[in-house]
């Protein structure tokens, strides 16, 4: 059987709660600088979520929400220039104040450096979204952690396209059975099967609990903490109160059998 070599992260849902507080805030801020009446509620956000991609996000609530707004100009340079304003606002809202890792990932990103494991991101966002979040949540040298950080209009197919994770395995040059990805949501599930990786970790959010994860391996509530056990809402019991290099192994080697 292959040997488990390296974890794939998503980020957004994922690493961290970044959707409602996070991405959702700098998208109403961007809107509000720029003039615009929009104002995204978490439950109309929640189903832009259906959308990856942000200015792909805001493309499809023009034409749902507001079919009849129009630009002088160039429609996709004006959303360009609205998510690049929403992106300035997101980094600062990871600085200031901030929003925390979810439960264990911090925990578990020790334990599989220190195990040797090689570590990646696979992510719709941007760069630079990534790297305000890393740095101000996670440690100041956290890029470094990972070998790979392939994230935002680096591969023209978004999730649910498996394009983003294949870009990352061959940066890797690994293969789909070596790998272990980590997902919140039914797209980014569909992105990693299509990728051909069949481990698959599901950590679950207030937005995406009632998703189909089909092809995921375990599905959890989160990763665990000592003292904050996570729960397994699908799949095999292969994990012990919390989601450690172990329990990785585990599931690795099941998704693989």
């Amino acid at each position: 059987m292959a040997e488990l070599k390296a974890l794939i992260f998503d980020v957004d849902g994922t690493l961290a709660d970044t959707e409602r507080d996070g991405h959702r805030v700098a998208f109403n801020k961007a809107f509000a600088e720029a003039g615009l009446d929009w104002e995204w509620s978490v439950e109309v956000y929640g189903e832009l979520l259906r959308v990856t991609g942000g200015k792909e996000r805001i493309k499809y609530y023009l034409e749902k929400y507001r079919p009849d707004f129009s630009v002088d100009g160039d429609l996709d340079a004006f959303i360009a220039g609205l998510h690049a304003a929403k992106t300035e606002f997101y980094k600062a809202l990871m600085a200031d104040p901030g929003l925390p890792l979810r439960p264990g990932v911090e925990r578990l990103l020790r334990e599989a450096r220190d195990a040797g494991l090689r570590l990646a991101i696979a992510t719709t966002t941007t760069p630079a979204n990534v790297t305000a979040l890393l740095r101000n949540s996670l440690a100041e040298d956290a890029e470094d952690w990972f070998e790979v950080i392939a994230a935002g209009d680096i591969v023209p197919a978004k999730k649910p396209a498996p394009d983003i994770y294949v870009w990352a395995m061959e940066k890797m040059k690994l293969s789909p059975e070596h790998c272990l990805a980590f997902e919140d949501s039914d797209n980014g599930v569909r992105s990693v099967v299509g990728s051909g990786i069949r481990a698959l970790l599901v950590t679950v959010n207030d937005y995406t609990r009632d998703h189909d994860f089909s092809g995921a391996t375990v599905v959890v509530d989160h990763l665990g903490e000592p003292g904050k056990p996570c729960r397994i809402i699908q799949g095999p019991d292969l994990i012990r109160k919390q989601v450690d290099v172990d329990a990785l192994k585990a599931i690795h080697a099941h998704a693989l059998s």
